[in-house]
């Protein structure tokens, strides 16, 4: 057995890692550990950091609700969202691709009707979303299911204004840290889609608008040229806006 030292400090905690412990959960521990520690010597972390950063965290802890998940924000605008969305979302060529769902979708949005809006609070300004769900070979997808989610006029979701929004409000089916790195808290205007459907892998990815000031500086990482779209405005004063976009979906076990 060895004691804890400066120099041994990563092996030391690593020694005291169970035998029998799943291989998984040993490879990511050990990993962590070793990159933990080698990330404070190298930036030679002083006491008054670790705990203004222990204080960070627990804010945080404490900002996040059953709608509010705020360790999600602090994960995206570090980037590691979408790392691991790329990791584990690599698709055909042809295939729409991934990005990050973000902290604001809930589960169990009411089911619209094609053609129903989704804007229940009456602001800003309609948009008709018009497309397909094609496999990659460009035949319709039968029983695909969208869920769809924005925030409002005002660049809220209802979540975070519970009580001003109604509930469901533009659905259906940043931080300190930012402000001390010199970064600002924006996205580009978008629009959050998941798509699933039966034999096909899940679909998790947002539509950008073309030409938005913030798509080369997105707080989270999450554009990708292809999901760029433009957004053609139309004669029509009830929907003054129009966006066409197809979803491919790629097999399940691509």
């Amino acid at each position: 057995m060895s004691y804890f030292t400066e120099a041994q400090s990563a092996e030391a905690v690593n020694a005291r890692l169970g035998a029998d412990i799943d291989p998984r959960l040993d490879r990511i521990m050990r990993s962590l550990v070793t990159h933990l520690h080698a990330f404070i010597k190298d930036v030679e972390l002083t006491g008054e950091e670790w705990a203004k950063a222990i204080d960070f965290l627990t804010a945080t802890g404490r900002i996040c609700s059953a709608e509010r998940q705020e360790f999600i924000l602090l994960s995206d605008v570090l980037g590691a969202s979408m790392l691991v969305d790329a990791i584990n979302n690599r698709r055909p060529d042809k295939a729409t691709q991934n990005t990050v769902l973000g902290p604001f979708h809930v589960a169990g949005a009411p089911v619209r009707e094609i053609g129903e809006s989704i804007c229940l609070d009456g602001e800003g300004e309609a948009c008709l979303f018009e497309g397909m769900v094609t496999d990659i070979a460009g035949r319709p997808v039968a029983g695909a299911e969208i869920d769809v989610w924005s925030d409002n006029a005002d660049g809220f979701y209802d979540v975070q204004q519970p009580g001003v929004q109604p509930q469901w409000n533009n659905r259906g089916r940043f931080s300190q840290m930012l402000d001390a790195t010199g970064r600002h808290p924006w996205r580009p205007a978008h629009t959050h889609f998941i798509v699933s459907a039966p034999g096909f892998d899940r679909l998790v990815t947002h539509t950008f608008v073309a030409g938005d000031a913030w798509l080369e500086s997105d707080a989270v990482f999450g554009v990708k040229a292809p999901l760029i779209v433009d957004y053609e405005p139309t004669p029509d004063a009830a929907t003054p806006w129009r966006c066409a976009f197809d979803f491919v979906l790629a097999p399940a076990d691509a």
